[in-house]
């Protein structure tokens, strides 16, 4: 994509100078928006397909809406750039996602234009209807619902709601018959085959303009006369409209890459009364044709060439594979082995390398789009009839399906192995993605087996182990990116529950692990002295290292050893510090009697912002340097 020079996008700082342009102007707009999202994200990775497929809807939005006094929800906030860029964050966009820089996602803490957070999907609907019962008509309210998020649960609780609640709001449907993957489910095939006449709706709704100024659509009588209307267009077009249905006014599909169709649209349902969804088709990754081919890999594709679509990423031959890649092959090879083993994934058989298994067993995984409850409560019913599901969900949106992992999963003990992907820091995309929380909020639950793998022939082990006879609800959690073997492939042996291994003896400090972060503190022993900055090497301390395996059950043999050995103990976890593997090894020390000195490196007691991997573990104290302090008590 050749970059040209910006006419008119350069003279947008604010959508109030956004509405000052002509209508004949908007196309422009759209061109030099979708460009320079494209050159920025070439060079400033982040989510380019899903924006560019809203490019002409974020125009239209700002163009017919007061913004920021009206609201626009925006829902999977990765499809929000052009908004950004159109809010007042234009000059400081080519900081998305760096350390300090403007955020991955939509907050109001950035902007005023950021009506809400939404780092995940599905809670649109909610939060603008909540936002419109409270402003009592006196402003305009949106929500912008789209890339699979529809599927979600809590969008249907939000329709079921807006349905019997007085207000105004207007739901978009961007359908692009995508999540990141392609989309799938009933509501999906619903909506593709879902359509309505739009002379049709031009019609109904000029009488309605002329029963309205002529005093006969008054809101008692309104509700009764567009159920009349459904039930007429029913006949005709023989499909029952699930929306008109739940007497929210339907208009669609309309074009959503038609700018100036769009704009006329948008103006007649501005000052509609009662709840209204515009449906419209988009295509994900719209006019940047290397997007458009290949969704999924162009969701986030990482650095890459504007011109010729030439991804960047480097060369990965040689390096250690991802723990994502691996679990993938893994499951592959252990459900050729048992055929009662089913995957199970809420919306990302790419991501998580479910992928792989998928093309040998497509009747064995399952993609149930973005419904992380109920992938969870699905996994658990198959478990109940004697299946052995591998439930694959990042840490974060996990989080959503907390009650369906206690009352469906945990009580009965039924055998689902839950493997947490993305677990701890991930990075760019911030506060709403990272796996934080997972270790802190499932260790209280009885029943679960907890553990994190050190390195990739450790999951394949734990992986293996999980799907063994008897062992119950099982959980696994590894982070993003890659591991540190390139000899991953090893022999599929069980590890016997709740025990760790010593991978050093020591005599002074007793460091204790779990997860990939062990391999920092290895790296450290591996050296015959610390260097901190400009300090002259001094003598290592003599350091034992835990690598515990299993938050739940704990290695008790390993903690009596501890105990009975050391006056200070270091945990150390890539989660939260509060509840974690800390918190466990100091509730096991005092019920036992112990009382050593235990200092718990962890993520602190707030949101971690967005950066990479590295300069946030050092912001939390989990850097090379960080430990290296606590270990020569030089806090």
């Amino acid at each position: 994509m050749e970059s040209k020079k910006q006419e008119i996008l350069c003279t947008i700082d604010h959508p109030a100078q956004l509405r000052q342009l002509s209508i004949e102007q908007l196309p422009q707009l759209c061109a030099e928006l979708r460009e320079d999202i494209v050159q920025e994200l070439s060079v400033n990775p982040g989510h380019l397909a899903s924006s560019l497929g809203v490019v002409e809807l974020t125009v239209a939005l700002h163009y017919v809406f007061n913004t920021p006094d009206d609201r626009i929800v925006w829902d999977v906030g990765h499809q929000a750039y052009g908004h950004k860029i159109l809010t007042g964050r234009r000059e400081q966009f080519s900081t998305n996602r760096k350390l300090g820089g403007i955020k991955p996602f939509p907050s109001p803490e950035e902007s005023e234009y950021d009506s809400f957070i939404c780092g995940h999907a599905s809670n649109s609907i909610s939060a603008a209807l909540g936002m419109a019962v409270a402003a009592g008509g006196k402003r305009k309210v949106v929500a912008v619902i789209g890339d699979g998020a529809m599927s979600g649960g809590l969008a249907f609780e939000g329709l079921n709601n807006v349905s019997s609640s007085p207000n105004d709001m207007l739901i978009v449907l961007n359908d692009n018959d995508m999540s990141i993957d392609r989309a799938v489910g009933g509501m999906e095939q619903y909506l593709l085959n879902l359509d309505t006449n739009e002379t049709y709706n031009r019609v109904r709704f000029r009488v309605s303009q002329w029963m309205r100024t002529h005093g006969m659509l008054k809101e008692d009588r309104r509700k009764g006369i567009i159920r009349l209307t459904n039930a007429l267009k029913s006949v005709i077009a023989r499909q029952q409209n699930i929306f008109e249905g739940m007497n929210i006014r339907y208009f669609g599909p309309f074009d959503g890459h038609d700018v100036k169709e769009l704009v006329r649209i948008l103006r007649q349902l501005k000052d509609m009364h009662g709840p209204k969804l515009l449906h419209l088709h988009t295509k994900k990754g719209h006019g940047y044709a290397p997007a458009e081919n290949y969704k999924p890999v162009w969701h986030a594709p990482g650095k890459f060439d504007p011109d010729t679509g030439e991804l960047l990423e480097g060369d990965s031959d040689g390096k250690p594979p991802k723990f994502q890649e691996v679990f993938g092959h893994t499951l592959l090879e252990l459900a050729r082995q048992n055929p009662k083993i089913v995957g199970v994934t809420p919306a990302m058989p790419t991501g998580c390398s479910m992928n792989i298994a998928m093309k040998e067993l497509p009747d064995r995984m399952f993609d149930v789009g973005i419904a992380e409850g109920h992938a969870v409560t699905f996994s658990a019913g198959m478990a109940k009839e004697g299946m052995v599901p591998f439930c694959n969900i990042y840490s974060a949106f996990a989080q959503r399906a907390y009650d369906n992992v206690i009352h469906d999963v945990a009580i009965l003990r039924l055998p689902v192995v839950l493997c947490l992907d993305r677990a701890g820091l991930v990075g760019e995309d911030g506060p709403t993605h990272h796996g934080a929380f997972d270790l802190a909020a499932l260790r209280p639950i009885p029943n679960l087996t907890i553990c994190s793998p050190m390195d990739e022939h450790e999951l394949r082990r734990l992986m293996y182990t999980a799907q063994l006879p008897d062992k119950g609800p099982f959980v696994i959690r590894y982070p993003r990116g890659r591991g540190v073997l390139t000899d991953w492939r090893c022999p599929l042996e069980e590890i016997k529950v709740g025990t760790g291994r010593k991978l050093h003896d020591g005599n002074d400090i007793a460091v204790l692990t779990i997860g990939p972060i062990g391999n920092d503190v290895e790296a450290l022993l591996r050296d015959n002295s610390f260097e901190l900055g400009d300090k002259t090497e001094v003598s290592q301390p003599s350091i034992a290292h835990y690598d515990m395996r299993f938050l739940k059950p704990l290695d008790e043999d390993i903690l009596h050893e501890v105990g009975q050995r050391f006056k200070r103990i270091v945990t150390i976890e890539d989660g939260a510090r509060q509840g974690g593997l800390g918190s466990a090894v100091l509730e096991w020390m005092s019920d036992h009697g112990y009382t050593p000195q235990v200092t718990r490196l962890g993520l602190p007691d707030q949101f971690v912002e967005h950066g990479t991997v590295a300069e946030l573990r050092k912001i939390a104290g989990l850097d090379k340097d960080s430990i290296i302090r606590v270990l020569r008590d030089e806090r």
